[in-house]
């Protein structure tokens, strides 16, 4: 482990914590727009007050990553929670291994352990901090070379005290062995919505056996669970946006998804709740999920989803999700968590 609070189970028992004190907040920022690419035109002053919003309703950790155009989120997302006093700043999380090629634009993987420790310095730099709070591997390598000599320099790094905890993105529970066998993972971060729930069960059950912080990612699925997508706000995305070009947005994914979208409806009305609140709790009711990634654009978006840290759902609301997953044939994978685990 590192020389840090190791892993620990919250006051509730019932979400593995990394050792923070507070625990986690159920739900973390997620800053990937925050970079400027990818998702169309965003100003920076609206990231700003997004960053600012989230922490003022007590989200206590936001996840940024270096290639977010090519570190503008970090840059943007330190400079913000300076303005906060020292005691009220979030814990900040980021990720490594992936890079833009600055003569073609394009993104690619290196694990190897030069880049790593550069792009660590780089980070540190650009959220003007001297210890990375979490520290992640965003994706492995295609072919999963690397990866025991990545996992060892994320070691080191937290050994020399540059990172407090480490952890990986998008690993299959086969990466996370090979990692776990040199030294414990502290956080495992992997997508999870009602459209994606391929993984939940096996990377849940591998987070909760080796005590790992389990860390789930896009429950709103770039917008599609938000309530307000439509077939003419998709044709309305901008060129450079990247959902232009995933298969989710496409027929018949599309359709099903907006057929879904129209049964949460009435079922989020009888909780009170928005539709993204309610599939924000989806997520969060999955047993030993720790906290659910969720991104917002503005201040407004982070008080449309924040309710769903207080929103529980019972064993037929559970039922009634599943059944429209299943008429609907949205997504793939299980279709309800275990009946009565809701939010906290």
């Amino acid at each position: 482990m590192t020389d840090a609070e190791p892993i620990s189970v919250s006051a509730r028992g019932a979400h593995p914590q990394l050792g923070a004190h507070p625990p986690l907040s159920r739900l973390g920022l997620g800053a990937w727009a925050f970079g400027r690419t990818g998702w169309g035109a965003q100003d920076d002053r609206d990231s700003r007050a997004a960053i600012l919003r989230a922490v003022e309703l007590g989200v206590n950790w936001i996840d940024t990553a270096a290639v977010y155009g090519d570190g503008h989120a970090e840059e943007l997302l330190g400079t913000a929670v300076q303005e906060l006093p020292a005691a009220d700043r979030p814990l900040l999380f980021t990720k490594c291994g992936l890079r833009i090629d600055p003569a073609s634009g394009r993104t690619f993987r290196d694990l190897s352990p030069a880049s790593l420790r550069q792009e660590c310095e780089a980070s540190l730099r650009r959220l003007h901090v001297e210890r990375i709070d979490l520290y992640q591997i965003h994706w492995p390598t295609a072919d999963g070379d690397g990866l025991e000599d990545a996992w060892e320099t994320l070691s080191e790094l937290a050994t020399a005290g540059k990172v407090r905890w480490i952890g990986v993105s998008n690993f299959s529970a086969a990466q996370l062995d090979r990692c776990a066998a040199l030294r414990p993972v502290d956080s495992v971060q992997f997508p999870l919505s009602l459209l994606a729930r391929e993984t939940v069960a096996e990377l849940t059950h591998w987070a909760a056996g080796h005590g790992a912080a389990a860390i789930t990612y896009s429950p709103l699925a770039s917008g599609l669970l938000s309530g307000r997508f439509s077939a003419q706000r998709l044709t309305a995305l901008d060129e450079g946006d990247w959902r232009r070009r995933r298969d989710e947005f496409q027929p018949p994914a599309f359709a099903r998804t907006l057929a879904l979208v129209e049964r949460l409806r009435p079922l989020a009305a009888s909780l009170d709740a928005s539709v993204a609140e309610l599939a924000i709790a989806w997520a969060l009711a999955w047993p030993h999920v720790t906290g659910a990634i969720v991104g917002a654009r503005s201040a407004s978006q982070v008080e449309g989803w924040i309710g769903a840290t207080g929103l529980r759902l019972d064993g037929e609301m559970l039922e009634q999700i599943a059944t429209a997953l299943g008429e609907t044939a949205a997504g793939l994978g299980p279709a309800r968590p275990a009946a009565g685990r809701g939010a906290p």
